[in-house]
C-alpha cells in the first residue's frame, strides 16, 4: 500500500473536512477525494460515513485511524534513528506526550538542562503505546489511565479538574460554573475505550458517580475528533481544560463544573525494571513539575 494513502488518511480523519485535509497536506482537494475512493476500495470496507453533511469515520474507519499512527510513527522513528546515528548521536529519550501545557514545559527543561541528549516526541492514542512499550519502542508514555498490562508500570504524576466541554452557543454557556447534573441532561460524545488517552475509563467511573444515566451519541479515536463532533453540536464532552485550550478552537466553549469539580490523573508510563540514566533525569523532572501541584509524593 502506499504510505502516501495512510498520510491522506490521517489528515482527512482528524480534520473531518476534505478542504482543511487538503490545505493540510499542501495538495488540492480532488487528489484528497479520490486517494479516499481509492484506500476504501484496496481495504473492501468503508472508513467514512458520507450520509450527513458531516463527514464521520464510521468503527472500521477509527480502528483503521488509530493503526495508521503507529505505522506513522513507526516510520518516522526509524527515520530520526538512522540520522542520529549517522550524527553519532548516543543517549535518546522516545517520548509520547499528551497535549498538555505541563509536558510541553518538562520537554523544554529537558532540552535546556541536556541539549546533547535526542528526544523524540510522538502523539500515540493509549493502547497504542501500550503496544509500543511492551515492544522497546517507546520509553515513556503520558496517559489519562493507569490501565497497562503486565511488565508495565503506570505512576500518577499529576490531577486536573475536570471540565465540560459545549458548542460555542449552548444554553449550558448561561452557567459560568456548570452544575454536573445539569451538563447531564445533554448528549455525549466521549473517547472510546480503547482510543485516545485513555480518559474513558476515569471521565465514566466520574460521571457515573452522579448517578445521572449517561446520554451517550457517539464514540470517538481522539480529543480532536471529539471537539469537531461537539463543535458541530452533536452533543457536549469532557476534558481537562488546559488540553482543549492548547488546541485553540473557535467553534467551542470551555466551562468549570461548579462545586470540587471531579479531578482526573495523569500517569506516566514506562516498563517495569531500572530505567535509563536519561530516563531517571526526565523522571526527576516529572517529579519538580508535579510537587507545585500534588502534595504527596507522586513518584
Amino acid at each position: 500500500m502506499d504510505f502516501r494513502l495512510l498520510r491522506y488518511f490521517i489528515a482527512v480523519a482528524e480534520e473531518l473536512h476534505l478542504a482543511r485535509a487538503a490545505e493540510r497536506l499542501g495538495i488540492e482537494q480532488s487528489p484528497v477525494s479520490r486517494a479516499m475512493r481509492d484506500l476504501e476500495s484496496q481495504l473492501g470496507v468503508q472508513l467514512f460515513d458520507r450520509s450527513t453533511r458531516l463527514t464521520r469515520l464510521t468503527w472500521a474507519g477509527q480502528v483503521f485511524l488509530g493503526e495508521c499512527r503507529r505505522v506513522q510513527a513507526t516510520v518516522e522513528q526509524a527515520v530520526k534513528s538512522a540520522k542520529a546515528a549517522a550524527q553519532g548521536c548516543q543517549g535518546h529519550l522516545r517520548i509520547a506526550s499528551l497535549a498538555q501545557p505541563r509536558i510541553a514545559t518538562l520537554l523544554a527543561r529537558s532540552r535546556e538542562d541536556e541539549p546533547e541528549l535526542e528526544i523524540r516526541v510522538f502523539e500515540l492514542p493509549f493502547a497504542q503505546q501500550l503496544k509500543m512499550l511492551h515492544n522497546d519502542l517507546l520509553d515513556i508514555g503520558f496517559g489519562l489511565s493507569n490501565a497497562v498490562h503486565d511488565g508495565l508500570v503506570a505512576e500518577p504524576v499529576w490531577t486536573d479538574p475536570l471540565s465540560v466541554i459545549v458548542p460555542a452557543r449552548h444554553p449550558l454557556l448561561a452557567h459560568v460554573q456548570v452544575p454536573l447534573a445539569e451538563a447531564l441532561k445533554f448528549p455525549l460524545v466521549l473517547c472510546h475505550p480503547e482510543s485516545g488517552s485513555g480518559c474513558r475509563h476515569q471521565i465514566q467511573a466520574l460521571l457515573q458517580d452522579a448517578g445521572t444515566p449517561l446520554k451517550l451519541v457517539d464514540e470517538v479515536t481522539s480529543l480532536g475528533v471529539m471537539l469537531t463532533l461537539v463543535g458541530a453540536g452533536y452533543g457536549i464532552g469532557f476534558s481537562i481544560a488546559s488540553q482543549v485550550q492548547t488546541l485553540q478552537r473557535p467553534d467551542i466553549s470551555i466551562r468549570p463544573l461548579a462545586g470540587i469539580p471531579p479531578m482526573l490523573s495523569t500517569y506516566l508510563l514506562r516498563r517495569h525494571g531500572e530505567p535509563s540514566e536519561p530516563m531517571k533525569r526526565f523522571i526527576e523532572r516529572v517529579k519538580d513539575e508535579a510537587a507545585p501541584v500534588d502534595e504527596e509524593p507522586v513518584l
